[in-house]
């Protein structure tokens, strides 16, 4: 696949030059020979001094990977941006001993100390799991949720662990003292002109979106400029929510089964320039990113070892509809269970209607064992708003309890067919 570098140098050209009479603005940086024909488009060039650009690096943790976040510092570094933020996610957490977390800081820390600007905090579910984690974190950094200002573009820092979850994702995620902070911050700049907003979980997207607080919070943007980012899911998604639009990234380092952008499974940050007209997001991704010696920074950082996981094989399956390949479409693995059937494998088919499928890393199939498959052809895979799409395809087919399509995996290459008459 072919991929864009930035190489981490600036190249600088000196023009023999005669003044710009028509242009005195113009004169002060640019000098330069103009005749009746110029080989060139246009000499308004795009610095605005009003314009800004930061990086957003999304989740480190939930089973990290080793050298990727530490090496991701350095490689901000050869883009220079202003500031760095977060969208949570920072440490492994998930712990209750406070010698073991402390250590974990210690450890990021020392990462984002190699950042040339500013690194802007945001705790996720890992960073704030319990009240121990909580009070160490704002013992660090104060308050888990804040606000600033630059430019005249307000950013506001949310925390979607603010309490804690004590095992009951159905309740609220923000105290009354965070949305009446965040409202008070709004009034005080209500002629920002953007508003940009950062939090771990994306809490618009969850089922419980009526009692989490995020519709609370959302109102307190209605009728603004703004722009929503969060993580947690590890994939990349975008939405369109009240004219605003709303990201959830993939990972900086986080677990991924790496599958790429067809997955929204990638390691990345987000590069945003802020201009007078709004931001333009792009996606830098980091095996893109090199120095001007073609390389990407080393690292010592290690990662999380992976847990005892059984062998996979290969496995590939073709589905048809009355007899021609259905692309996009979304083949699972279930095994029965109790008390419920457990998802084991996944895979999204291809324009020939193949579906890699993939356990534990980028289609390395599934283990040996019984399964039953459920298939889903969704157009759009997700609407504008993150609700799935509506499903093509017969509902039966969808559920566990009501497919009829099993499969047999054994040692070796598996080629299973699906035909949907």
């Amino acid at each position: 696949m072919k991929r864009t570098m930035v190489f981490g140098f600036v190249g600088v050209v000196l023009v023999a030059a005669v003044a710009l009479s028509e242009k005195p603005a113009l004169e002060k940086e640019l000098q330069i020979q103009i005749g009746d024909k110029n080989p060139w488009t246009s000499l308004k060039m795009n610095n605005d001094p009003d314009d800004f650009r930061f990086a957003v690096v999304s989740d480190r943790t939930g089973g990290h990977r080793p050298k990727i976040f530490s090496q991701a510092m350095q490689q901000i570094n050869l883009l220079q941006p202003e500031f760095v933020m977060s969208v949570g996610d920072l440490i492994e957490g998930y712990s209750d001993k406070s010698d073991k977390v402390e250590q974990e800081w210690t450890e990021f820390q020392s990462y984002v100390k190699r950042l040339q600007m500013p690194f802007f905090y945001v705790p996720g579910n890992h960073d704030i799991t319990n009240a121990m984690q909580e009070k160490m974190y704002r013992e660090k950094y104060r308050a888990p949720y804040y606000h600033f200002v630059y430019r005249n573009v307000l950013f506001l820092c949310l925390s979607s662990e603010d309490p804690p979850l004590k095992g009951n994702e159905d309740s609220p995620r923000f105290s009354k003292a965070q949305l009446d902070y965040m409202k008070k911050a709004i009034d005080d700049n209500s002629k920002a002109k953007w508003i940009f907003t950062f939090l771990h979980k994306p809490l618009w997207n969850e089922a419980s979106v009526a009692i989490n607080g995020w519709l609370d919070f959302e109102k307190l943007l209605a009728g603004k400029n703004a722009t929503v980012f969060a993580g947690h899911v590890h994939h990349y998604q975008k939405f369109q929510r009240n004219g605003m639009r709303y990201y959830s990234l993939a990972t900086t380092g986080g677990g991924s089964k790496l599958r790429g952008t067809a997955y929204g499974e990638f390691d990345h940050f987000a590069w945003v320039t802020m201009k007078k007209s709004g931001p333009v997001v792009a996606n830098l991704l980091l095996d893109g990113i090199l120095d001007d010696a073609l390389r990407i920074p080393e690292s010592d950082e290690t990662g999380v070892a992976t847990g005892k996981r059984k062998q996979t094989f290969i496995t590939n399956v073709k589905v048809t509809q009355k007899g021609v390949p259905l692309s996009e479409a979304e083949v699972v693995f279930h095994q029965l269970g109790k008390p419920k059937a457990v998802k084991i494998g996944d895979g999204l088919t291809n324009q020939d209607g193949v579906a890699k499928i993939t356990t534990y890393s980028a289609f390395d199939g599934v283990p040996e064992g019984e399964y039953i498959l459920t298939v889903i052809k969704r157009s759009p895979r997700t609407l504008d708003d993150g609700k799935a799409g509506p499903n093509l395809l017969p509902a039966g087919l969808s559920k566990v309890d009501t497919s009829t399509l099993k499969a047999v995996i054994k040692a070796g290459d598996n080629n299973i067919n699906i035909p949907l008459d």
